[in-house]
């Protein structure tokens, strides 16, 4: 069967895309402008500063009318999550649908909108996309497969050298810049499989396969943000809270809490994988297509000029992406990938442009601008507040129920918003919070909580760029189909962001936390700093 009909078998209630864009039209609707305002948005809309900064932004004139601008933030959010997932207008089109909202509705600034479009985010990804291509289009992807995956064989020994090396790997470098490479190798992996069990001159697909490979690699990179402080920006920044307690982290300690749950994470990835599509994928054996790529490779030869400047491209722009600081950010070194192939003639400009999936680029840059209204707005402060209540109300306010509980709150946010926008978010709510319970260990443990779940934004595409890149580059070599729907991160992603919060509950903080322990007085300096700071 190939993946055109595999396509057209998923039909039934999520195929009805003019139903979904009505109900996703009508919820926007109900909660943005026929429910009347609950006076707790206007409290923290009033309280916490946002009205006075939209009214000096000139969105609003009152508190009043601050709180109702939060309100239609509100609705927007379960109306992009329903046509990111069943994509009831092209999702390409959802993600401009924010911005347009946005301006439209007077939601922010206008430079502030215009941002999310044209930040450090948006360019980092622009450039990884543009890296995806380059990589293919040399053929680099298949050298890269020989190399990584080459040595092993059959179908289990793959995948789990796969997990549990990306999860391990993610913790170091860049997981974005991985998938970037890694995405290409893993549809050539596939081609070569699934070419090698056709008969001659037809390629019979099995989606199920590409499907495998692409979320085993996603999802284990996802997870190794778990790792050490080098895995991304959510984590320094935790430390940074920390720093303004007087109780800071440093690098090695963080991954004595962090490392030891990583390959238990990538293990758990490999396994769950197997057992949604073992039974579904038809290719159960990669050997050949293993062996047909490192036969490519040898027929290759040596690296050809192409080649040679393709790796020293990737070698620079991680190089930067590591040593270039701030200043540089990861947009600046992301861009080269659009010049250094031009320049140095070992590819086209409308190849590349061609290429680049806009859909991807799109989506996610109204991901940020959605970031951004639920930030700016207190849109996402409101939701913070209202579901830490309900964690006081149900006897999980201290200790391990806390940790529970805002685990579970930061890996839901994560999925709506930037993993370091869900720390700098919660981490001034929750670090108070954790020093008030007077529970030794505090306020790292709650710390840690928050930050270790935003690495698990396994269920909606706009979650990480991670899975935009998977997305975007994830084509069948032969068509250039696309080999994922958005539907399959909620289909696939749920239930492993559900199981990888366990394995955090356990081996986190029923284990690790225990065996290795908090320093003596880390409670006590902190809530002297938080008295200082009142």
């Amino acid at each position: 069967m190939t993946h055109d009909a595999e396509l057209e078998k998923g039909g039934g209630l999520l195929a009805n895309k003019l139903l979904w864009l009505v109900v996703g039209a009508a919820v926007f609707a109900l909660v943005g402008f026929v429910l009347p305002t609950p006076q707790s948005v206007v409290d923290v809309v009033e309280k916490y500063g946002f009205a006075k900064k939209m009214m000096e932004w000139g969105v609003a004139h009152n508190p009043i009318e601050a709180a109702h601008k939060t309100m239609i933030v509100l609705g927007i959010i379960p109306m992009a999550v329903i046509f990111f997932a069943t994509e009831a207008i092209p999702i390409g089109l959802t993600g401009i649908l924010m911005p347009t909202l946005a301006y439209f509705l007077h939601l922010l600034p206008k430079k502030m909108i215009g941002k999310t479009f044209a930040g450090d985010a948006p360019m980092f990804l622009l450039g990884v996309l543009a890296m995806g291509v380059v990589v293919v289009e040399v053929g680099f992807h298949k050298r890269l497969a020989s190399w990584l995956l080459g040595w092993t064989k059959g179908f289990y020994v793959p995948i789990f050298v796969l997990c549990i090396s990306m999860a391990v790997v993610g913790s170091f470098i860049s997981a974005h810049a991985m998938c970037a490479f890694m995405t290409p190798v893993m549809m050539a992996v596939y081609y070569g499989a699934v070419t090698a069990n056709s008969s001659p001159g037809q390629v019979r697909h099995d989606p199920d396969l590409a499907k495998f490979l692409l979320f085993s690699l996603c999802f284990a990179l996802n997870v190794g943000g778990v790792g050490s402080p080098a895995a991304g920006g959510r984590n320094v920044i935790m430390m940074g809270f920390w720093s303004d307690y007087k109780v800071p982290m440093d690098f090695f300690t963080w991954m004595k809490y962090g490392m030891p749950i990583v390959p238990i994470l990538g293990i758990v990835v490999a396994v769950y994988m197997i057992l949604v599509f073992g039974r579904k994928v038809k290719t159960r054996d990669l050997t050949p297509g293993l062996a047909a790529i490192k036969e490519e490779t040898r027929a290759m030869g040596k690296m050809a000029y192409p080649e040679l400047v393709t790796c020293a491209m990737l070698l620079l722009i991680l190089g930067l992406w590591i040593f270039g600081g701030e200043e540089l950010g990861l947009g600046g070194p992301s861009l080269l990938a659009l010049a250094i192939p031009v320049v140095f003639r070992i590819t086209d400009w409308r190849k590349i442009l061609n290429g680049i999936s806009w859909d991807a680029w799109f989506m996610y840059c109204g991901a940020l601008t959605l970031g951004a209204l639920l930030k700016e707005t207190g849109a996402a402060l409101w939701l913070a507040k209202a579901s830490l209540g309900i964690l006081n109300e149900i006897d999980m306010g201290q200790g391990l129920g806390l940790w529970i509980g805002l685990s579970t709150l930061s890996g839901i946010i994560t999925n709506f918003m930037s993993d370091a926008g869900t720390t700098a978010l919660l981490g001034p709510i929750v670090i108070p919070m954790g020093i008030m319970t007077d529970v030794p260990g505090e306020p790292w443990a709650v710390g840690l909580a928050v930050a270790f779940a935003t690495s698990f934004a396994h269920v909606l595409i706009v979650g990480t760029p991670n899975n935009a890149i998977v997305y975007g580059l994830g084509t069948y070599p032969d068509t250039g189909e696309r080999a994922i729907h958005p539907m399959d991160f909620v289909k696939y992603g749920f239930v492993l962001f559900i199981l990888s919060l366990v394995v955090v509950w356990l081996v986190g903080f029923m284990g690790v936390f225990k065996l290795v322990g908090f320093p003596e007085g880390i409670l006590d300096t902190a809530r002297q700093a938080m008295q200082s700071i009142r």
